[in-house]
């Protein structure tokens, strides 16, 4: 039951992506609202390589492949290192959906899977039910930040205008 749970809101959270990516053009999606901040477009490359590297990989090394080394990820230093805001935001988008879709189609295949097998190492235990559930999670994290980067973008288009009315940000 977890598991289709889990499935169909990580297919509900991949169209809450798509539709607060639409209509952003690309120099749009590389304004950060201050240095500290990610532009929309360092949010999608991020996405795109932690789906790739982080979130199905790791669910496979739980479920097959616990007799290899837990590889280290280092998403902070990724948006440096790979040049997230100088990507092309299209190529970007569309190689997110389509890492996107290859995940879908894998977790489908692996629907019977032993879901509650337990990893253990020094670091602590997971299951890998929990990975998935930490996956559905982190597209809500983003999500979260991809609403706040469109609500800068609506006070930049909209400036002067005041929004006050629609409500306390």
């Amino acid at each position: 039951m977890e598991f289709e749970i889990l499935y169909r809101e990580l297919t509900h959270s991949t169209e809450m992506i798509r539709a607060l990516l639409a209509g952003i053009g690309e120099e749009e999606a590389r304004i950060k609202p201050d240095e500290e901040s990610w532009s929309i477009l360092e949010v999608i490359c991020h996405l795109y390589d932690e789906e790739r590297e982080d979130f199905r990989e790791h669910t496979d090394f739980i479920l097959h492949r616990q007799h290899e080394e837990w590889h280290r990820i280092d998403p902070q230093g990724w948006v440096t290192e790979r040049k997230y805001n100088q990507q092309n935001f299209t190529e970007m988008q569309e190689k997110f959906f389509s890492e996107r879709k290859r995940s879908l189609e894998w977790l489908k295949e692996h629907a019977h899977a032993n879901w509650t097998i337990l990893y253990t190492s020094p670091f602590g235990s997971m299951k890998a039910i929990d990975m998935f559930a930490c996956w559905v999670a982190h597209d809500n994290l983003h999500i979260r930040q991809l609403v706040e980067l469109r609500r800068k973008h609506i006070e930049r288009m909209t400036h002067p205008i005041d929004i006050q009315y629609a409500g306390e940000w």
